[in-house]
């Protein structure tokens, strides 16, 4: 194997570096959203947990009213879905009518041109 110039093992280190910085971040990264999904579930007891002789009783309003929120934005989407394919059908339906309106056209050309050479 031929020995590797200095620019070309900065290269390499560098990018070998960037892998593991990224790999630092997607980590962190996953924490942070498996203890977001822990206080969206009311589970509190890892970075606070209940004193003695207190109530465990964690409110999950944020929760609940996302999750009544959901069902309103599915109907929403299905309407936007609908629309969509109500428009898709106006267009397929004008081009139709012209494609109708052309073909009956040439064909009166047809006839009319083969009445003519048939005098």
């Amino acid at each position: 194997m031929p020995r590797m110039s200095t620019s070309e093992l900065k290269t390499m280190l560098s990018a070998e570096r960037y892998d593991a910085l990224a790999a630092i971040s997607a980590a962190q990264l996953a924490e942070e959203r498996s203890d977001a999904m822990d206080y969206y579930l009311g589970h509190m007891s890892k970075d606070m947990p209940a004193q003695d002789g207190r109530s465990r009783a964690v409110s999950t309003d944020v929760a609940d009213t996302i999750e009544g929120l959901m069902p309103m934005r599915a109907d929403f989407q299905h309407l936007r879905r609908w629309r969509k394919s109500v428009e898709q059908a106006q267009g397929f339906t004008f081009k139709a009518v012209i494609t109708i309106i052309v073909a009956g056209f040439l064909g009166a050309v047809w006839l009319g041109i083969k009445a003519m050479l048939g005098r």
